[in-house]
Order: C-alpha cells, then sequence, then structure tokens
C-alpha cells in the first residue's frame, strides 16, 4: 500500500493516542470523518495498521524488574529452534524477543516484579531448552521507551 502525507497525518494521530474519536483524529488531519474512516480501514486491511491495545503502567502494577536476557545457544536446528520459541512464546514475562546477527545469538526483554520472579523465569527457561550462556542485565532506569515510529 502507498502511504501519502495524509495517511501519516492519520498515523502519527493513532499513534499518539489511537483512543481519539474518528471527529478529533479528522479535525487533526484537516478532513472529515468518512475519508478518515475509509483510509484507516484500508490501512488495517493492508496490516499497516496491527493489533489495537493500551500501554499499562508496568511499575504501577507491582512489575518493578526489566531484564535484557542475552542468550548465546550451540544448538541452531529447527527441532531447538521450535521448543525455544514455543518456551518463549508461552511465557508473558517475555515482552520481546530478537534474534541477532553476531556474537549473542537471542535478546529478550523480560518484565517482572523482582530479582526472585527472573529467577524463577530464568530456571523454567533453562529447563526446557538447553542454552551455552545466558547473560541478564537488569535495567537501573528506563530512559525512554515508545512505540511510535519516526513516519
Amino acid at each position: 500500500m502507498k502511504i501519502d502525507e495524509t495517511d501519516r497525518k492519520i498515523l502519527r494521530a493513532l499513534q499518539q493516542d489511537a483512543s481519539q474519536s474518528l471527529d478529533e483524529i479528522a479535525k487533526t488531519v484537516g478532513s472529515s470523518k468518512t475519508p478518515v474512516w475509509n483510509r484507516i480501514r484500508k490501512m488495517r486491511e493492508a496490516g499497516v495498521i496491527g493489533q489495537q491495545t493500551v500501554l499499562l503502567d508496568a511499575e504501577a502494577l507491582g512489575f518493578d524488574a526489566t531484564f535484557f536476557v542475552l542468550i548465546r545457544t550451540s544448538e541452531h536446528d529447527a527441532d531447538w529452534q521450535q521448543a525455544f520459541l514455543k518456551a518463549l512464546r508461552e511465557r508473558p514475562e517475555v515482552q520481546e524477543a530478537h534474534r541477532l546477527a553476531g556474537d549473542i545469538d537471542y535478546i529478550l526483554k523480560v518484565r517482572v516484579r523482582n530479582a526472585r520472579a527472573y529467577d524463577v523465569f530464568y530456571q523454567a527457561l533453562i529447563s526446557e531448552v538447553k542454552v551455552h550462556n545466558v547473560t541478564a542485565l537488569l535495567s537501573m532506569e528506563e530512559i525512554k521507551a515508545t512505540t511510535e515510529l519516526p513516519i
């Protein structure tokens, strides 16, 4: 799908606050509701706009610890990868998981209540899949976090 400047304005407005009314978005964009709604619908159908959700305050809910987990593995066959991905998908503590190029094979962003909860997560993970080396880095302070793309 080709995205024009009006689409970008709509996407910026939605990224800032997806709970805005269609009237508010149309006003921001400088258009009327029907064309804005049609553009939003087309972008959803094309997959440009995905799942809509709410952002929760993790600390307000007691999830005070964020760990970045660096994983090296000596296993790279399809069965291991399938078991590893299954283990990650089944754990809600894993907020992000990335396969990397370089010395580290995977990096995970894990959000838990405290260090003890991280250890429970870690013990469960290594009991299910064999890993060569795991390094956990505790985030001392979140300096910037956003889901907004620079469009």
